[in-house]
């Protein structure tokens, strides 16, 4: 049954059980730092303020409520007009005002903040002191100058790493030097959710927590979802008194504040008696989005109060999305390498049929080459109803069990797994040897698979804390990270180490080279004789690679349904490599080659634009092999044609962004000559990669991710003109 809010806990009446469904975002309260006002979008009348109005504004939460935000003078109500008038309010914006309080004398206070638009029509304006009056709270500070030359620094470093590791190191020594926190953390999470801190920077009186893991149940989803929309986060000090909303529901709509995009938020009880037990003071948290999804996090921990300034925020803010694009094109580069080894593979295997005839057998003469790449400690392939494995491996009946299974499952493929026993348990007693599971089907008509396999893994995890100390009981009042190892130790017990997004990527790959290798197996056998003929036959048409084989008269003997469907031609439409070369434009030079195939005899890889009666000319790539008899004579010809279309979409979407990267004149700005310094080698990254559909929106949101970088900056620039 769907979660509902009924059945959610209000904020701060979670428990243990429960809290994964904690209503954060209706804290009804803020840290104390700061005020927060919700005022009326028309008439910027303040519907609801923070109990705390008096302290910080000196003026009774009475005489606040319901009286125009231009009553408490100085420039703030201008200031926020503006920004309704003129700024998309659907995020917050940040602002540097000033209030008088209705002082006859005219003196006025500094305040930094944002304000952003909440449902039910309301804005929310959240304020916070700013030098010289921040008050007594210990502040990062950071000049101007200093600050834009340290962001610039940052993201040459950034930009200059070439691996996750570099670039997280990067990260947490940027972040640290930047805010002065005692110890800056890099989460990354893994596909299930569960954590690994893989970067730290520390004091150095602190111990270390580098590779230490949490389970995925220490952030619940709601906290994850706020943020992914709020991208940054400070707690200043975890023993404050939270101060409430006054009313506690907004008069406008009848509702309780939704607080999701509010920086200063109380915080969940149950997070604030975490970092209690840890010790922990003030903090800081920055999101690392990926594709929409939170891939990490960068978190910052301090052993007494700490308060960042507006602009510091920003900073950390921007750096973060500049990480992100990195993130990004590190891991498309990874893709990229994916394809040379699955080329370099391809390669032996066709050359190993050619000597041997079969490929199955060259695969499996080198454990290293199949097992090494995807971190396996087995394998095993079935085909033709054979098994051949490599590795460790269960039992043959056990593995044809499992294949069964996985082919009557009807799973994605690929289908990744780290506990096979969680998956079904009728094959728990394959944890040992096959905890972990990566399959790839090579057939789309016979249980034909390649699996690889990893044994349990029998690794040691700790966080802070004796692992032989006994387990915590169920009170919150114990919440602290011995809890969050006990959690993942019961996680790691019976699975191997999760497959990795990359790793999954691999397989595929590695998948649909052995299909292609199968099929250009098959199309050879079609010349060998007529008794194999119809089996065969099957198979190549079966196969979505369009493929055509032609006689040394250069007649075609055969071509399958995907090679008439992308021609667009009847099968009688096309009898012979000059039918074929007829289609192609004369400047690309397929033409030629085709026609000169049965004279010549040589291999060739071309591409050329293809005529097709429904459109405009198609760019295809044509790769004609030679195939000869283990005598030497000729057989024929394999002709295997690839749509380029998604490949050529992807090259003009980089060079549409290259054009939108290159501004007229040369930049003098240091920090937005870096910003479009990393965003161009990011698209060099993302462009070096295996061309697929997903490239031109990778580019589209390497566009987006820029733009908002160069806004986060502009809007940093623009608090320096208003101070």
């Amino acid at each position: 049954m769907p979660q509902t809010l009924s059945d959610s806990p209000r904020f701060g009446h979670a428990d243990l059980t429960n809290c994964e469904r904690e209503l954060i975002h209706l804290a009804g309260s803020v840290q104390p730092h700061g005020v927060l006002l919700v005022l009326s979008v028309q008439s910027l009348v303040v519907e609801q303020a923070t109990a705390n109005v008096a302290g910080i504004l000196g003026l009774p939460v009475a005489d606040v409520l319901q009286r125009p935000l231009a009553a408490l003078g100085g420039d703030c109500a201008t200031q926020v007009a503006r920004l309704v008038a003129s700024a998309d309010l659907s995020t917050p914006v940040p602002l540097q005002c000033a209030l008088g309080f209705g002082r006859a004398d005219g003196a006025t206070r500094r305040f930094e903040g944002s304000v952003h638009g909440a449902a039910g029509g309301v804005l929310i304006l959240e304020l916070e002191p700013a030098p010289p009056d921040a008050g007594r709270l210990p502040t990062a500070a950071i000049g101007r100058d200093v600050l834009m030359r340290s962001v610039a620094a940052a993201m040459q470093r950034f930009s200059a790493a070439s691996s996750l590791g570099t670039l997280a190191d990067a990260a947490s020594q940027c972040i640290h030097d930047l805010t002065g926190y005692d110890r800056v953390m890099v989460y990354k999470f893994d596909p299930d959710g569960h954590g690994k801190i893989i970067a730290e920077t520390r004091d150095p009186r602190l111990e270390p927590l580098l590779g230490h893991h949490y389970p995925a149940s220490d952030i619940p989803q709601r906290a994850r979802e706020l943020y992914l929309r709020m991208r940054v986060r400070v707690l200043v000090d975890v023993n404050y008194e939270p101060v409430p909303l006054v009313p506690t529901r907004c008069p406008v709509t009848g509702q309780e504040l939704d607080m999701s995009l509010c920086q200063l938020r109380s915080m969940s009880p149950l997070h604030l008696q975490y970092l209690q037990n840890m010790g922990v003071t003030a903090t800081l948290v920055i999101s690392l989005v990926r594709e929409g999804r939170l891939w990490g996090l960068i978190a910052a921990h301090h052993y007494s109060p700490r308060h960042l300034r507006l602009e510091v925020r920003g900073a950390c803010d921007l750096l973060a999305e500049v990480i992100s694009t990195r993130i990004a094109a590190i891991e498309n580069y990874a893709h990229a390498q994916v394809a040379i080894l699955v080329q370099r593979l391809e390669q032996r295997l066709i050359a190993a049929t050619s000597v041997e005839g079969d490929w199955r057998l060259a695969l499996f003469r080198n454990p290293h080459t199949l097992l090494q790449p995807l971190e396996a400690t087995g394998a095993a392939l079935f085909h033709d109803g054979e098994v051949l494995s490599s590795g460790e491996v269960p039992s043959t009946p056990e593995l044809r069990a499992l294949m069964q299974w996985i082919d009557a499952g009807q799973h994605a493929t690929p289908f990744a797994c780290s506990s096979i026993a969680q998956a079904n348990p009728m094959f728990a007693s394959l944890t040992p040897t096959a905890s972990g599971v990566l399959s790839v089907k090579l057939s789309a008509t016979r249980p034909d698979y390649l699996i690889w396999f990893r044994k349990e893994q029998l690794q040691t995890v700790t966080w802070a804390g004796d692992p032989h100390k006994p387990a915590l009981g169920d009170s919150p009042l114990e919440l602290s990270p011995r809890r969050s190892f006990a959690a993942w130790s019961e996680i790691v017990r019976g699975t191997a180490l999760p497959w990795t997004a990359a790793e999954v990527v691999l397989a595929r790959a590695i998948g649909t080279a052995l299909v292609d290798i199968i099929l250009q197996v098959h199309a050879v056998r079609l010349l060998i004789g007529e008794h194999q003929l119809l089996g065969i036959r099957s198979a190549v048409d079966s196969s979505g690679g369009p493929v055509a084989i032609a006689d040394t008269a250069g007649r075609l003997l055969h071509a399958n349904p995907a090679f008439h469907g992308l021609v667009l031609r009847d099968q009688g439409a096309i009898t012979t490599l000059e039918d074929l070369a007829d289609l192609f434009d004369p400047g690309s030079g397929v033409g030629e080659s085709l026609v000169a195939l049965v004279a010549a005899r040589e291999p060739f890889r071309r591409e050329g634009m293809l005529s097709r009666p429904d459109r405009a000319a198609v760019p295809v790539g044509v790769r004609a092999e030679v195939v000869p008899a283990s005598n030497g004579v000729l057989l024929g010809f394999v002709l295997s044609l690839v749509d380029l279309s998604d490949s050529h979409r992807a090259a003009n979407a980089r060079r549409q962004l290259e054009q939108k990267l290159m501004p007229d004149e040369p930049q003098s700005d240091e920090v937005i000559r870096a910003i479009l310094t990393n965003a161009s080698l990011a698209a060099m990254d993302i462009s070096d990669g295996p061309s697929d559909p997903a490239m031109a929106p990778m580019l589209g949101e390497l566009e987006e991710s820029t733009q908002r970088a160069q806004m986060l900056y502009e809007q940093i620039r623009r608090l320096d003109r208003e101070a």
